[in-house]
C-alpha cells in the first residue's frame, strides 16, 4: 500500500515535466511525411558514421601517428648514436649527409645552450603528445619540440653533452597527415546514399501525396481527373479503398437524388391539383386555411429536396464575399437592423456559389429572425476559411447546440430555429459546410446571442 502511494506520487511529480519535454519535442519535430522519412534515414547515417569517425578512425589515426613518430624518433636516435660514437672534431659533415640521404632527416650540430621555451599547445594535438613520449622513451634526454603551425616541417631539438642537435623533418613522417581522403570518401558515399534515399522516397510519397489530393477534393465536392492508386502495395490497398468508397458515397448520392426527383414530380403534380381545385373553389373564408397548409407543403416539399440533395452537383467557382455580406447588410436594412462584416484576407474565394450563398443566407436569416444586431467576421488565409457571426438574439442553450443540426429539430423555448420554415436551415448549413469539407460549431456569443462558426478549407 505505502509502495503503490509511493510510486503514485513520483509519478505526479515527473508527469508534468515528462508531458512538456514531449510537447516541445513535437514542436520541433517536422510534421510532413517526407521530412519524417527523410530524417529516419540520414539520422542513423550520421550517427553511424560518427561513431565509426570516433571509434576507428580516431585508433586508426593514432596508431599511424605512433609508428611514424616511432620511426622517426629510431632514426634521431641512431644520427644521437653516431655522432657521440664517432665523433669527428666538429665536422659532422658526414653524419648530415647519412641523415639527408638516407633516413630523409635534415640536421644542424650547433653549439650547447638552453632549449627555447615550450610552445603552447593547441587543444587537440595528437602529434605532440605521441612525439613526445616516443622521445622521452627511446631517446631520455632534455628535448623541445615544434608541430605548431602549418608549416609542413617538424622541428625537434636535443640536448646533447656538448652540442644542440637540431632535426627537420617532413611532418608527413611522422603524422598520418591523409586521413581526410577517408573522411572525404565517408562523406561522399553519405551524401551519395542520401541523393538516393530522397529521390526514392520522394517516388514513395508522391502516391500518398496524389491519395491525400483525391481524398480533399471529393471532400470538398470538387471535380477531379480519374485517380489511379500508384506506389507500394499497401498505398495501392488504400487507394482502390478510397476509389471503392467514392464509388458508392457518389452511387447512394444518384440514388437517393433520382428517387427525391419522383418524388418531387408526384407530390408537386398534387399540390398543383389541390391549388387547382382550392382556386376554383373562389376566395371562400373556410378555405383559407387549407390553402396556407397547402402552401405550407411547398415549402417543407421545397426545404427537404433542397437538403437532400445538397447542391451536390453544383461545380467550383468564385464568389466575392463583399458583394455577399453587402446584400445580407441590404436586407438587415431594409427591416431596420444592424449588420455589420469584417474580411480579413483575400476577397475571393473557390466555393460552390449557389451553396454557399444559401449558407451564409440561412445564417444572417437566423440572426435577422431572432436579432437586431449582426457582425460577421470572414477570415481568408492559405489553408481555411472562416466565418463567424455573431448576434444579440437569445441565442441557444449548450445541451441543444448539436441537436440543433438535426433535420426537423426544434426548440421548445429561447431561440426557436427556423421557426417559421421547415427545421431544415442548420441542417442545411451543416450539409453544405461538410460538402465543401469543413463544419459549423455553435457557441455563446460576445454580443450575448449566438456565435456561428464556418470553417471550410480555403
Amino acid at each position: 500500500m505505502l509502495f503503490d502511494t509511493l510510486k503514485r506520487d513520483i509519478g505526479r511529480f515527473r508527469m508534468p515535466g515528462v508531458a512538456a519535454s514531449g510537447r516541445r519535442l513535437k514542436r520541433i519535430l517536422p510534421t510532413r511525411l517526407y521530412t519524417r522519412s527523410v530524417l529516419i534515414v540520414i539520422i542513423p547515417m550520421i550517427l553511424l558514421q560518427t561513431v565509426v569517425a570516433a571509434v576507428f578512425m580516431e585508433r586508426h589515426w593514432r596508431m599511424v601517428t605512433e609508428r611514424l613518430s616511432e620511426g622517426v624518433t629510431r632514426d634521431i636516435a641512431a644520427i644521437i648514436e653516431m655522432i657521440e660514437q664517432f665523433p669527428n672534431d666538429g665536422d659532422y659533415s658526414r653524419v648530415s649527409r647519412i641523415a639527408a640521404e638516407q633516413l630523409d632527416l635534415n640536421i644542424l650540430i650547433e653549439p650547447p645552450g638552453p632549449l627555447p621555451p615550450p610552445r603552447p599547445k593547441p587543444f587537440f594535438s595528437i602529434l605532440d603528445s605521441i612525439l613526445a613520449d616516443q622521445i622521452r622513451n627511446q631517446i631520455q634526454r632534455p628535448f623541445w619540440i615544434d608541430t605548431v603551425g602549418d608549416s609542413r616541417l617538424v622541428e625537434i631539438r636535443i640536448n646533447l653533452d656538448d652540442n644542440v642537435l637540431r632535426v627537420f623533418t617532413r611532418r608527413s613522417q611522422t603524422y598520418a597527415s591523409n586521413t581526410h581522403i577517408f573522411l572525404v570518401w565517408m562523406a561522399g558515399t553519405a551524401l551519395a546514399l542520401t541523393a538516393i534515399s530522397v529521390l526514392f522516397l520522394r517516388g514513395q510519397i508522391r502516391p500518398i501525396l496524389m491519395l491525400a489530393q483525391a481524398a480533399e477534393a471529393f471532400g470538398k465536392g470538387q471535380r477531379m481527373p480519374e485517380f489511379t492508386p500508384k506506389g507500394a502495395d499497401e498505398i495501392r490497398l488504400a487507394g482502390s479503398a478510397f476509389i471503392l468508397m467514392r464509388e458508392r458515397i457518389e452511387r447512394q448520392i444518384e440514388q437517393r437524388t433520382a428517387m427525391l426527383s419522383g418524388v418531387s414530380h408526384d407530390l408537386r403534380t398534387i399540390l398543383t391539383r389541390f391549388k387547382l381545385q382550392l382556386a376554383l373553389a373562389g376566395d371562400r373564408p373556410e378555405l383559407h386555411g387549407m390553402s396556407e397548409d397547402v402552401d405550407a407543403m411547398q415549402n417543407m416539399l421545397e426545404g427537404y429536396l433542397a437538403f437532400a440533395k445538397g447542391e451536390a452537383e453544383e461545380d467550383v467557382g468564385e464568389l466575392r464575399l463583399s458583394e455577399l455580406l453587402e446584400k445580407v447588410r441590404a436586407d438587415f436594412q431594409r427591416k431596420d437592423k444592424t449588420m455589420t462584416f469584417r474580411i480579413e484576407g483575400e476577397d475571393l474565394i473557390s466555393v460552390r456559389p449557389n451553396a454557399f450563398t444559401r449558407l451564409v443566407d440561412n445564417l444572417a436569416g437566423n440572426s435577422e429572425r431572432y436579432a437586431d444586431k449582426l457582425h460577421v467576421e470572414a477570415r481568408h488565409t492559405a489553408r481555411w476559411l472562416t466565418l463567424i457571426f455573431d448576434d444579440n438574439g437569445p441565442g441557444v442553450p449548450p445541451a441543444a447546440r448539436e441537436d440543433v443540426f438535426k433535420p426537423f429539430f426544434r426548440l421548445d423555448e429561447a431561440r426557436n430555429i427556423d421557426k417559421s420554415g421547415t427545421g431544415l436551415g442548420l441542417s442545411i448549413v451543416r450539409d453544405i459546410a461538410h460538402a465543401h469539407g469543413g463544419n459549423v460549431t455553435l457557441a455563446d456569443s460576445p454580443l450575448g446571442g449566438l456565435r456561428a462558426t464556418v470553417r471550410v478549407p480555403a
